[in-house]
């Protein structure tokens, strides 16, 4: 069970920081590579993006409701019936996690005719990144304010830590 109040809240905040920083560190890579043309690997860099992934709350929910009645209580007929909800959700791991998945985006770049390129093919062509700067400094914004979201709230967290010792 995730410990609740201030401790809780600073476990998810910082699950979030962690998560913003990976993606803002792989943004940071497509955007150092959107000029390469050639990788160890062959080719062209291929952009790279992330995914993230937290606790489905539905499956949760469903094994909470299986796990036995609740005392979720109906003032209405037309109220949900007892033991359909859970009266709380609680985390069964005890841990909050965000799973972040760094893979390849799979697109292919442009095509750009440039024959005294050293990278370029037969006819003259070389493939470039499929990375967009613009959308990478949208995508590095975003994650900089959610970023900033979390800092946030972990100094909200720890100011009322301390106006609770001060009552």
């Amino acid at each position: 069970m995730p410990e609740p109040g201030i401790h809780g809240s600073l476990r998810i905040s910082a699950a979030g920081l962690a998560a913003q920083r990976v993606k803002m560190n792989v943004i940071s890579q497509n955007i150092a590579n959107a000029q390469t043309t050639r990788t160890d690997e062959g080719g062209p860099y291929r952009r790279k993006e992330t995914v993230f992934r937290g606790t489905d709350f539905a499956e949760r929910l469903t094994q909470r409701m299986r796990e036995g009645p609740s005392r979720l209580g109906t003032s209405d007929g037309r109220h949900l019936p007892t033991g359909v909800l859970p009266n709380r959700i609680e985390d069964p791991s005890g841990e909050v996690s965000v799973t972040v998945e760094v893979r390849d985006s799979g697109a292919l770049g442009p095509l750009v005719h440039d024959p005294n390129h050293p990278d370029a093919d037969a006819d003259g062509y070389v493939r470039y990144p499929a990375v967009n700067i613009v959308t990478e400094m949208g995508e590095l914004m975003a994650a900089s304010r959610a970023y900033e979201a979390n800092a946030t709230a972990i100094e909200a967290a720890k100011q009322m830590a301390m106006r609770a010792l001060d009552i």
